[in-house]
């Protein structure tokens, strides 16, 4: 059966996050990161179309949730310039509420670019962050470009929007701000609890944030780039103090 106008105007709809929020959903596309997504737990598939072939390589428990659509079909839901074999949309994750006193915690302050906030995420999941914390003023992270770069790590690292200068001050741990003048992170040890703060990609992070720092931490420039992108920065500041 084909799929109809109005599934087709509710999935378009979706690409705006006031859609989304009223709805409580997320678009995702392509097969590895909807298979992904399919497993996990605190996920629940609300629709899946996908192409025939995509659809048998899946196991038989599964099916039964899924659409059968064609190519025609797939470029009228997809977003993307070139289809990939699956759209689908998910219900936001659950998550128990994250606890602010422990552990390593990512504060990501007026992240702009959805691309650099699903790698962040993504970055996150690797090194076994608590939880992500991002102020309002920054990207969604359920936004489709966002979604794509998190490669099904949405479904495991919880993501909150709150004024990090309300929670910093209230979890007691130390406070790691990312920026061009401070200690050079190489000689700072592992950690194993604290605040690591990213701020934007062109103004870093606020003055308010800036004070509430105990550890103001460079990443040593050799050559002659003017600024780091933040997800890279991110990856960098966690290899070394979470990583080792």
């Amino acid at each position: 059966m084909p799929i109809t106008k109005s599934q087709v105007k509710y999935i378009q709809s979706l690409a705006h996050k006031k859609f989304r929020d009223a709805e409580g959903v997320f678009v995702v596309e392509g097969p590895k990161i909807v298979a992904e997504l399919l497993q996990a737990s605190n996920l629940r598939p609300r629709a899946v179309y996908a192409l025939p072939g995509w659809i048998g390589e899946q196991p038989a428990s599964l099916r039964s949730a899924l659409t059968g659509i064609n190519e025609s079909e797939l470029e009228r839901l997809s977003a993307l310039t070139t289809p990939n074999q699956v759209v689908a949309v998910f219900g936001k994750p659950a998550f128990a509420p994250p606890v602010f006193d422990r552990g390593v915690l990512l504060a990501l302050d007026g992240i702009q670019d959805p691309g650099n906030l699903g790698t962040i995420v993504r970055l996150a999941d690797w090194f076994g962050i608590a939880a992500v914390v991002c102020s309002p003023d920054s990207a969604d992270v359920f936004n489709s470009k966002a979604i794509q770069s998190t490669m099904g790590s949405i479904a495991r690292v919880p993501v909150c929007y709150a004024d990090p200068g309300e929670l910093i001050p209230a979890s007691g741990l130390p406070v790691y701000a990312a920026m061009l003048e401070g200690e050079g992170l190489y000689g700072i040890g592992r950690i194993d609890r604290g605040w690591i703060v990213i701020g934007n990609e062109s103004k870093g992070i606020r003055p308010e944030l800036q004070a509430l720092a105990t550890h103001r931490v460079t990443i040593p420039r050799i050559g002659r780039a003017e600024s780091l992108n933040a997800a890279v920065a991110t990856g960098i500041l966690l290899s070394h103090l979470v990583g080792r």
